[in-house]
Order: structure tokens, then sequence, then C-alpha cells
């Protein structure tokens, strides 16, 4: 393990901090080293009625259906617990029929949906500056700012993101003003399971590690 750093909570294998186990704590721990100013201060922002409404709905759905549902019931159980009736779905074009399902479903359960697709606006990629070069996948930029403009201006309680690309994904949740989870991370390689590269680097991905660190 590299030493050059700061050692945090990947770090530790301990996760003393799930049970408050103080004499298990490492002495790097993040938990044994906060002030108590900062924790009061984030106990102080979950008491914020926003965010004590999600926080109490994420509890109740945890305690209920712990291991037993799906993440597609949790986003619709949430939905409901919190009382949102329209919901927003932020989808690249390349899972159209995945969020076409989606709708189906989240319609089913009584849902109002409203999406915004990648390529919406069919913004030129060369008239935001993206060099000649790296216009390989299509003339047209994939554009999160709108798809989050759009899903501001259409008043959605909640947002959903279908596989936006890496770096359109931060775009998208910098300008969304909505509550928004992720359903589907895109891997087009792991067929948008990314935490298979992460099972396999001891065999298929060994490559991602130094030789010295597998």
């Amino acid at each position: 393990m590299h030493r050059d750093h700061n050692r945090s909570c990947v770090d530790c294998g301990r996760k003393a901090c799930r049970k408050s186990e103080e004499e298990k704590y490492p002495e790097f721990c993040l938990t044994k080293n906060a002030g108590e100013e900062q924790i009061e201060f984030v106990k102080s922002v979950y008491l914020e009625e926003e965010n004590q409404d999600i926080m109490q709905a994420a509890a109740k759905i945890q305690a209920e259906t712990y291991g037993t549902i799906n993440r597609v019931e949790e986003t619709i159980q949430f939905a409901k617990e919190m009382g949102y009736k329209k919901i927003g779905i932020a989808t690249c074009t390349a899972l159209l029929k995945e969020s076409q399902m989606l709708t189906r479903i989240l319609r089913n359960h009584g849902l109002q949906v409203f999406s915004a697709c990648c390529k919406v606006g069919a913004v030129p990629k060369a008239e935001i500056n993206i060099p000649k070069e790296h216009i390989t996948q299509g003339p047209n930029i994939c554009n999160p700012v709108m798809q989050a403009e759009i899903l501001n201006k259409e008043q959605v309680d909640m947002a959903i993101v279908m596989g936006l690309c890496v770096g359109h994904d931060i775009l998208f949740h910098k300008y969304i003003k909505v509550p928004t989870t992720t359903l589907v991370v895109k891997d087009r390689v792991l067929a948008h399971n990314p935490v298979a590269a992460l099972y396999t680097t001891h065999s298929f991905n060994k490559n991602l590690l130094e030789e010295g660190e597998r």
C-alpha cells in the first residue's frame, strides 16, 4: 500500500464507526479526530426540513426492506415516501429503451414522468470548441446542462440519472435543482456494471493495478 498520502477511511478495514467501537478506532480515524464543532454542524444540517425528510424516508426504507427489494423498487418507494409526484429522467440515448421501461414502471405506480435525452438541442460539438479530432462519436454534444435546465423548467420533484457519461453526469448534477439519484452508471464494456472492474482486479482487470499492488 502506498504511504505517500494522508490515511482515511479507505485505509481502514475495521468499520468500528458502525457501532461506535471507539477502542477499535485507528489513530488516523476521521471519526476519532473529528472536532465536536464539525459533528454538531452536520447534525444541524440533517435537522433542516428537506434534509430531515430525506433522511427519515431513507431510514424507513432501509429498516423495512433492506436486502429484499431492488434499486428500482427502492426509488419508487422513496419517491412515494417523500410525496414526490413528478419524476424527471436524464437519459443517455444509448439507454433510451431502458428509460422507456423505467417510465412504464414509474407510471404504473402512479408517478408522472418527464424525460430529456442527452442529445437534446442537437448542439454541434464544433460550436462549443470541441476539437475536430475528438468529434468521433457523432457530430453533436451530449447536453447535460440543457437536460438539467429542461427538467428544472418542468418543475419535476426528483430526477433520475440513466447512464450519463463521466463528466456529463457531473455537469448534470451541477445544474439540476432538485434531489437527484442515479439508477444506471454507464459502463459500455461491463454492461453498465462498473463494480465488476473492482471485483476482477486480480484476474481479468489486473492491468488496473501495478504489479506490487495486486
